[in-house]
């Protein structure tokens, strides 16, 4: 059977729009589409069920099975030739949702969720899930531009070549083009205690960049011929730079690591960056290599 797409709900404003768009990714890959959610309450020892004063469908147990049963009802309005299952899983949000991935073609989830704090642009669940899962996750944020391209932050890292192929396959999927972004900024290596500035060739760094992006593309290029790919070098840092093309696409994909990437970080700053402004959805592929 064909890997499902999964979609986490909470009742939020924000996970019905990541059902709409689950649904619809569901119907454009031919695969099921699964509907979960997250029961904390018994781990907390408190009454599941109505109160005794309370009408009898009243408790937190019969709220979590109008969350799903609501977003059931969503799925099938928004995309009814899609099969779709539904669970209540007692679980934490981003745990669940990391199980669920193991199985998963991919997991769709809300910016924010009823728990989020004030103030915080993405929710913690979001960030977790983004961090760990181990199939790409679509966060369902900003505007998508049905007519935008499928933006690609490439920084020509192995542990991204994930991310190229998925970008390459989601702008198949979409007929859409693809244009690949990567940015790069002045070197600033410099011998212990000097002070002056680094002298380069801006020329030649400037085309060594432009076939690091080049080669990273390469092999999928060819694998996808009827891809219009655009290539796109930015002299500048490359969150800006992906925020900034987020602003007219469709989809933005990036790997969860990187070049920049530093020891321990299970996703990279440029990411959580992108996912904490970017414009339009957003999708983060697992890392295809070590993490060192």
């Amino acid at each position: 059977m064909s890997r499902s797409v999964v979609v986490g709900v909470d009742g939020s404003p924000s996970s019905l729009a990541a059902v709409d768009v689950a649904a619809a990714e569901a119907r454009l890959r031919r695969v099921p589409l699964r509907v979960v959610h997250a029961f904390v309450w018994p781990y907390f020892g408190i009454p599941l069920g109505p109160s005794d004063a309370g009408p009898p469908e009243g408790g937190l147990r019969h709220e979590a099975e109008r969350i799903v049963a609501d977003a059931l009802e969503r799925a099938l309005e928004a995309a009814p030739e899609v099969d779709v299952d539904c669970e209540v899983v007692t679980c934490g949000g981003s745990a669940v949702l990391v199980a669920e991935s193991r199985d998963a073609a991919m997991v769709v989830i809300g910016d924010r969720g009823l728990g989020g704090f004030s103030g915080l642009l993405i929710g913690s669940v979001v960030v977790q899930l983004a961090a760990h899962a181990e199939c790409p996750v679509l966060v369902v944020r900003g505007h998508a531009h049905p007519s935008g391209p499928v933006v690609l932050g490439v920084d020509g890292s192995p542990e991204a070549s994930a991310a190229v192929a998925h970008a390459f396959d989601e702008a198949w999927l979409r007929g859409a083009a693809l244009v690949a972004v990567h940015a790069w900024v002045d070197p600033v290596v410099r011998a212990p205690g000097d002070i002056l500035p680094v002298v380069f060739d801006a020329d030649q760094v400037r085309d060594e960049e432009a076939r690091l992006l080049a080669e990273a593309i390469a092999r999928c290029r060819n694998q996808y011929p009827d891809v219009a790919v655009r290539e796109e070098l930015v002299h500048g840092p490359t969150r800006a730079a992906l925020i900034d093309h987020s602003a007219a696409a469709q989809l933005v994909v990036v790997g969860t690591r990187g070049r920049g990437g530093m020891r321990g970080l299970l996703l990279g700053s440029v990411s959580q960056a992108v996912l904490h402004h970017a414009a339009c959805p957003v999708l983060v592929v697992p890392s295809s290599g070590p993490l060192s």
